[in-house]
């Protein structure tokens, strides 16, 4: 039987929640010293023209934007410069008149006090710690099973490289939360708790920075596709490369990723009943929704904006801290081959991406004193969110 196909009924709406956490622990084989991330601000057609010249000239890593090919003018670039151009790029960009600034001095020193001081129990998983995948998948399977009045869990389909992606589905709450209690009594959540498990175990074991799959393609010895360039949403058609090397590689066809395909076909099989879409990335505190592909304004753009808006504040009430709402396209950058994009073409309404803290200060290495208010005000959006859906089916 399938994920809750007995509770498909009724007045029950499905919420998919797709949480890929981003920020992982501390590579143990590549290292990372004396590297540095810049953060630049072209402000004239010559500064972006020297971003992307360095970008062809030696190897360097866009944090934000992804690419050299989403560079425009009054954007802040944040740029991962090998220890061995460090010097020179700097020059080179000192003497361009391009306001220069360096957010992280030492790319390993950071990585190490990503993490507090406390040692882990390498058995254990935390809800305050950057976990393994091992540690995951125990806590998942011990979560579901100690609790089976509460969470159901099935497997909806393997990695490429076997791993099985599990999704939860929360039955019900156990009461204190009056509003959580609400919601569960008339709306399912699912929750996959890592996307690109692949990708995720190999930060941990072998390259903290890396960001794509870990699938192979015959025609290249490259690896890998970004998973969030690979649904057949304008597909590589706008922010996304054909170069199996690149790290916004868009994969040989839509949906040629695996992990990208399970989650698709799920929602496919289930879409009369999902009424909203969230999938969680970082960093840039940002709240978006369709369309990234394209600058038109979607249908329900309007409601979209409200309850994004709405949302932000929600987020804001707990630790004040501040986000920018609206369409991907227009408020960070356009990109084809997004999810949020995908579900909402698919009839998918409410579909939402959040990009976490923060804002640049840590970019893809946040504190992990970080994640437990990061966690506390991103709920409150979640449940603005979902009792909006609530009062709105469609």
């Amino acid at each position: 039987m399938g994920i809750g196909e007995d509770s498909f009924t009724g007045n029950m709406m499905k919420i998919l929640l797709l949480l890929g956490f981003v920020a992982v622990a501390l590579a143990e084989v590549t290292r990372f010293d004396g590297e540095k991330v810049f953060r630049l601000k072209p402000v004239l057609d010559d500064h972006v023209l020297l971003i992307k010249e360095l970008a062809n000239s030696m190897e360097v890593d866009f944090w934000s934007p992804e690419s050299a090919d989403l560079v425009t003018i009054d954007i802040d670039v944040d740029l991962h410069v090998p220890a061995a151009h460090t010097d020179m790029v700097y020059t080179i960009l000192q003497q361009s008149g391009m306001e220069t600034g360096v957010l992280i001095e030492d790319l390993q020193a950071q990585m190490e006090e990503q993490l507090d001081n406390r040692t882990p129990d390498p058995r254990v998983h935390s809800y305050t710690k950057y976990n393994s995948w091992d540690k995951i998948q125990a806590w998942i399977s011990s979560i579901s099973s100690s609790n089976p009045d509460l969470i159901s869990r099935q497997v909806i389909g393997n990695t490429y490289e076997g791993r099985p992606m599990n999704v939860l589905k929360a039955l019900s709450t156990y009461g204190s939360d009056s509003e959580m209690t609400g919601l569960l009594n008339q709306m399912d959540v699912y929750v996959l708790p890592v996307f690109n498990i692949d990708g995720y175990d190999f930060t941990h074991n072998s390259n903290r920075m890396w960001r794509k799959t870990r699938s192979r393609m015959y025609s290249s010895s490259c690896i890998g596709a970004d998973p969030n360039r690979n649904w057949n949403a304008g597909w590589c058609t706008t922010g996304a490369s054909s170069n199996p090397c690149s790290d916004t590689f868009c994969g040989s066809s839509p949906e040629s990723e695996i992990e990208v395909k399970n989650v698709a076909d799920f929602i496919r099989r289930n879409k009369s009943s999902i009424k909203a879409y969230l999938t969680i990335h970082s960093y840039s505190q940002l709240l978006l929704f369709p369309y990234s592909y394209t600058f038109e304004l979607a249908e329900h753009h309007s409601e979209l904006m409200t309850v994004a808006e709405g949302a932000s504040k929600a987020l804001r009430s707990l630790h004040g801290t501040q986000y920018t709402s609206g369409p991907g396209a227009a408020t960070i950058y356009p990109a084809a081959g997004g999810s949020d994009d995908w579900a909402y073409d698919l009839g998918v309404k409410y579909s939402y991406t959040f990009e976490l803290r923060d804002t640049g200060r840590y970019g893809f290495l946040l504190p992990e004193s970080q994640i437990k208010p990061t966690c506390e005000e991103t709920m409150l959006a979640v449940k603005y969110i979902t009792s909006h859906v609530q009062k709105n089916l469609y």
